[in-house]
């Protein structure tokens, strides 16, 4: 990672901890201060990004994967879904038993 994009990305870090909203303006203030020359659009795109975001449970729940809101709205949006996955399960047995060595009638060290 090049210099720039890590004095951004711990600038939004000293931002978040203390508390204070990240903007870019604040970001290229810190990154200036800290001496490295950032080009504006980066901190506007890190900025824009990190918007509306818990920086700190973002950091927190770094492992826990990000399907977690996703779950909540999946059962709303497919009615029909009960019936499909039963219908889907059966075919993988049925797929199963066909690939199954003992409906050829020999093994492999036969």
């Amino acid at each position: 990672m090049a210099t720039a994009e890590l004095a951004a990305t711990y600038a939004a870090l000293i931002l978040a901890d203390e508390g204070i909203e990240i903007t870019s303006d604040k970001i290229i203030a810190l990154t200036s201060a800290a001496d490295v020359e950032l080009e504006p659009i980066w901190a506007t795109l890190l900025a824009k990004a990190l918007e509306g975001k818990n920086v700190k449970d973002l950091l927190s729940n770094v492992g826990a994967g990000g399907a977690g809101p996703a779950v909540g709205a999946a059962p709303a949006a497919a009615g029909g879904a009960p019936a499909a996955a039963a219908e889907e399960k059966a075919e993988e047995k049925e797929e199963e038993k066909e690939e199954s060595d003992e409906d050829m009638g020999f093994g492999l060290f036969d």
